[in-house]
């Protein structure tokens, strides 16, 4: 009979597949660090912003996508409505890819090793994409009627343009705030099996709108995100399973009478 249980098993395989914790503590905070302060390297470029803007906007128009104004009418309608909004944008980014990362890594530690490879390519591009295409966000153009709920009601990430030296305001594509989401959604999908794990999608779904309600993003700069997003997922391929996972998805698949007389003969 073999001694060892299936939760040693599991535990072992994990152990064998978890990255070293000093190591990977480093590598995402450098990836958070690049988010942070690699969009410095496109300030100084207001008026070429400003011109995509209008593009992006006429574009929009022109290809007839929903008007972010109706978006941001619903949160006017109340003032701890919008106040939501804007404490969701400021508060929920980071933390909650932080905490994915930190669960993956604990439970999942080879599905761990793939989102962070996705979230590091998608945001390297991201970067190459706001030095490339600088873009002043809807509640900066005028043309587009919305107002900087943050600004208005509070709470604010952002200070005036030209004494924010903490961020680039002009890096509104794409959006990691929604590739981000879409990639937690989309790697606890994948490492889960619950079925109530499509549920996670709310959480794109929700910060799109909060995006787009609060005029920090267009509805392009999401579209830009999930595309970098679907293109990473393209090239970095999920984990193989272990040989212990196949070998329990195997077992699961014998009928019970059998695998008692197996468990018998061990």
């Amino acid at each position: 009979m073999n001694a060892r249980t299936e939760p040693e098993e599991e535990a072992e395989s994990d152990a064998i597949a978890r990255p070293p914790l000093v190591r990977e503590l480093l590598l995402v905070a450098g990836l958070f660090l690049v988010y942070k302060f690699g969009r410095q390297l496109a300030t100084g470029h207001t008026g070429e912003a400003f011109h995509n803007a209008h593009r992006v906007w006429d574009l929009e128009r022109a290809v007839r996508l929903p008007g972010e104004g109706s978006v941001q009418s619903l949160l006017l309608h109340g003032d701890t409505l919008v106040h939501l909004a804007n404490t969701y944008y400021a508060t929920v980014h980071f933390p909650v890819t932080a905490a994915f990362l930190v669960w993956l890594y604990l439970r999942r530690p080879a599905h761990y090793v793939w989102a962070r490879r996705v979230l590091a390519a998608v945001t390297a591009a991201a970067l190459v994409l706001h030095l490339a295409f600088p873009l002043a966000p809807p509640r900066m153009l005028a043309a587009t009627g919305l107002i900087d709920t943050a600004a208005v009601y509070g709470p604010s990430v952002y200070g005036p343009p030209r004494t924010d030296h903490l961020s680039n305001q002009f890096a509104a594509m794409p959006s990691l705030h929604f590739g981000w989401a879409l990639m937690v959604a989309v790697g606890l999908i994948a490492a889960t099996r619950s079925r109530w794990r499509w549920l996670w999608l709310l959480h794109p779904a929700l910060t799109l709108l909060v995006i787009v309600g609060t005029a920090n993003h267009y509805w392009l700069d999401a579209l830009v995100a999930t595309a970098l997003l679907g293109a990473a997922l393209a090239v970095i391929h999920l984990p193989h399973r272990t040989a212990t996972t196949a070998g329990r998805g195997r077992e699961d698949l014998t009928p019970a009478p059998e695998r008692e007389l197996v468990g018998a003969h061990r």
